[in-house]
């Protein structure tokens, strides 16, 4: 009976906090109607769109315990580059081999970093999220821990909307408003997404305008195909602490790779320019809980700055890098 009891009140509580949530967002939407409205959403758009968003607590908790904030990098990177995976790329690859050669050509971006990208992102647009993009990103937006960047997100999304660019009622994706095969969000779908086939829409769930769109992306990032991305490596003992990077934010203390070489047990074995800029991470150090203090460690150039553009996260850099190599193996 005390149990019963228990629950009850456990289940009141709850109601009365998704009720006051509810209140709040909808205050919250009173207030962004004017925001967007001054950033150029026309008053039809945003009231056609945006009747319909929700609080999705759900989108709050998923935002909490995303994986890479918990996982080790090595079980992280294990997970999405296995050996499904690469069958999985390579029929993607041969079944649209003539566009993706295509791209690769166009953009001078390499086709094992794209289905790199795609198989991570939405195990080859198996995986493209079911959330409302729109309600996701207004309860972010309405969050207090990332409000500002969401509401950018939101109001460039309504535009897009706006400009008949993409269709508002396809418009389902991951928890954190990202839409497609390569997971765009809003302000780079405005900034790189391209209409490929040329049919007056950009559509990210289509290979062609997703795979250009990519590679579009990457290229003007600045993506050099011949030069690398990492080298996994162990760590002498006398390693200064102050050339450890452990947080995707900025990579720090760039030095010529020979300045790092003697840190690095077995330099002999990395055959590289000398002078190349270079970083040594050490991914676990800040994150999983009795992590060694200089295990796993990687030296890191210039491309895997790049991904870090594209996803905050030094784990999912790495195994974006690690995928591409392995794709290269095969093709």
């Amino acid at each position: 009976m005390k149990i019963i009891k228990f629950t009850l009140i456990l289940y009141f509580i709850f109601l009365q906090s998704y009720a006051k949530s509810n209140t709040d967002f909808n205050n919250w939407l009173i207030s962004f109607k004017k925001t967007a409205l001054k950033k150029g959403v026309s008053e039809k758009t945003f009231n056609k769109v945006m009747s319909g968003a929700e609080f999705l607590p759900k989108v709050i908790e998923y935002d909490r315990h995303q994986p890479e904030f918990y996982e080790d990098t090595i079980t992280y990177i294990t997970k999405r580059t296995s050996s499904k995976k690469i069958t999985q790329g390579l029929k993607v690859y041969r079944n649209n081999k003539k566009l993706i050669d295509s791209i690769e050509k166009e953009f001078s971006v390499e086709k094992e970093l794209l289905l790199a990208l795609m198989g991570i992102e939405t195990n080859f647009g198996k995986y493209l999220g079911k959330m409302d993009i729109i309600s996701s990103l207004a309860t972010l937006s309405f969050d207090k821990r990332r409000s500002k960047f969401f509401t950018n997100e939101l109001v460039k999304v309504l535009l897009l909307i706006d400009k008949n660019i993409i269709d508002h009622n396809i418009l389902y994706g991951s928890w954190a408003g990202a839409f497609g095969n390569f997971q765009f969000m809003p302000s780079t779908i405005t900034l790189y997404a391209i209409d490929y086939d040329k049919n007056n829409k950009i559509e990210l769930k289509s290979i062609e305008d997703s795979f250009a769109s990519a590679a579009n992306y990457i290229n003007k990032m600045g993506w050099n195909m011949k030069k690398p991305c990492f080298i996994k490596v162990e760590l002498n003992n006398n390693t200064p602490n102050n050339l450890l990077n452990t947080s995707a934010k900025k990579i720090k203390n760039k030095k010529k790779l020979k300045n790092l070489k003697k840190y690095i047990k077995k330099p002999d074995e990395i055959n590289l320019n000398n002078n190349i800029k270079a970083a040594i991470i050490t991914p676990d150090k800040d994150i999983v809980p009795d992590a060694k203090f200089l295990k796993p460690a990687y030296i890191v150039f210039d491309n895997y700055d790049l991904i870090l553009k594209w996803n905050r996260s030094l784990r999912f850099a790495l195994a974006v890098c690690h995928l591409k190599n392995k794709f290269k193996n095969e093709l």
